[in-house]
């Protein structure tokens, strides 16, 4: 049984500031996590997390999501790595503070990406680390583009492919970001209210209010986001994804398999 999480870039981070990473959260999360593990040690766990104000204020500035059109130095290109695995240490240094055994595997080591999408990854040592009991920890990251020089790779990304073309396909994705989905966007819009369940039926409603990102993102925001969850729901069968919010005791809860009275669960078929 595995379960995949991604931490959002906007949960750990301020992604109005430029690395600010906000450690009360990524402390609270890892420990959530441990606990969680403790009691379901059957539950094998592969993390991701976002770059938030650390990898996209980078790739900003140097363009390094519009490749050639941007003329991307190799400099910036290297600034931009380099912010990511910035944050990525951060996030494994607590998860071992709390007693996981996090491993990080740095995309872009053996990633090729084409016009802005996967082409390849040797991801074998990412499976054989998750079969060994240990927690592999991957991130956004950027990439050599075979087609525009360079790219960004959103973690979403990351887990859909491992989700498609792995030995790890998992039965649940959780997503720590937003509290839920809403009918439109609550930071704006008081009379928004959630929405428990995204499926067939109300799929292109919901597509329809989703807004972007609230703070420097060059990944596309949240409708980028459910397209592609959904596109995932629909190709793996028996797959569910579960957005929550990072509120004391959620992720706890979700990894535990305890139903949550908050977030939205994103399935193309029947409960059972």
């Amino acid at each position: 049984m595995y379960t995949f999480i991604k931490l959002g870039g906007s949960v750990i981070t301020d992604k109005r500031g430029e690395e600010a990473a906000d450690l009360p959260v990524i402390r609270q999360l890892a420990a959530e996590l441990a606990a969680a593990r403790q009691l379901r040690p059957e539950v094998r766990v592969l993390l991701g997390h976002g770059s938030g104000s650390f990898g996209h204020v980078a790739a900003t500035r140097y363009g390094v999501h519009r490749g050639r059109a941007a003329g991307v130095e190799p400099f910036g290109l290297a600034m931009t790595a380099s912010a990511a695995l910035r944050l990525n240490r951060i996030v494994v240094d607590a998860l071992l503070d709390a007693g996981l055994p996090a491993m990080a595997f740095q995309p872009s080591a053996t990633l090729w990406a084409e016009g802005g999408q996967i082409a390849s990854w040797a991801t074998g040592h990412v499976e054989h680390a998750l079969e060994e009991g240990l927690l592999p920890v991957i991130h956004g990251d950027v990439a050599f583009d075979h087609q525009q020089g360079t790219a960004i790779i959103s973690t979403e990304l990351l887990l859909a492919h491992l989700a498609l073309n792995s030995n790890i396909a998992p039965n649940r994705i959780i997503l720590v970001g937003e509290d839920a989905v809403y009918t439109a966007d609550p930071h704006r819009d008081p009379a928004a209210t959630r929405i428990p369940v995204i499926s067939a039926d109300n799929l292109a409603t919901v597509l329809h209010g989703a807004s972007g990102s609230h703070g420097v993102d060059v990944t596309g925001g949240m409708r980028s986001k459910l397209e592609l969850m959904w596109r995932l729901v629909t190709a793996c069968p028996g797959l569910e994804v579960q957005l929550i919010g990072p509120t004391p005791g959620n992720l706890a809860a979700a990894v535990s398999g305890t139903p949550l009275a908050s977030g939205t669960i994103i399935r193309a078929y029947a409960p059972r």
